[in-house]
């Protein structure tokens, strides 16, 4: 069993790695029934839907800062900030620009294991920084 602390450096870890786009050690980290919750729609379970969300994200330069780390029981709950440079975010074309975001990540893990990931991020935000507009319904 996996103590608080310990928890804490697997969640450290799985950020470490997405900013280093080890995708297929992320996928040892990753339970096989890995669910994530506020991502892409339909993702796979386990390793596989990690990779999926490797796949829809596409290119990207990141680099996860983790700004505070908090932890009880069997939950690591992570406040970072990212930053990015991606070919296109949510159909809008990067450009080359650098995008700043706040996110707030939960995850269960089990056995040195994340089963689960909740995922509140500031995608309203980032689309903004690339240059979207929201226009009123006429």
């Amino acid at each position: 069993m996996s103590t608080i602390e310990d928890n804490k450096i697997i969640a450290r870890q799985w950020f470490k790695l997405i900013s280093e786009h080890r995708i297929e050690e992320i996928c040892k980290m990753t339970d096989p029934n890995w669910k994530m919750h506020g991502g892409p729609p339909n993702l796979s379970s386990g390793p596989d839907g990690v990779r999926e969300l490797f796949e829809i994200i596409g290119p990207i330069a990141q680099t996860w800062t983790v700004e505070d780390i908090i932890a009880e029981g069997d939950k690591v709950v992570v406040r970072l900030t990212n930053t990015c440079i991606q070919e296109s975010f949510f159909g809008i074309p990067g450009r080359g620009r650098r995008q700043i975001f706040t996110a707030m990540f939960i995850h269960w893990i089990v056995n040195g294991k994340i089963v689960e990931t909740w995922r509140n991020a500031d995608d309203l935000g980032r689309v903004f920084q690339l240059g979207g507009r929201i226009e009123p319904v006429q």
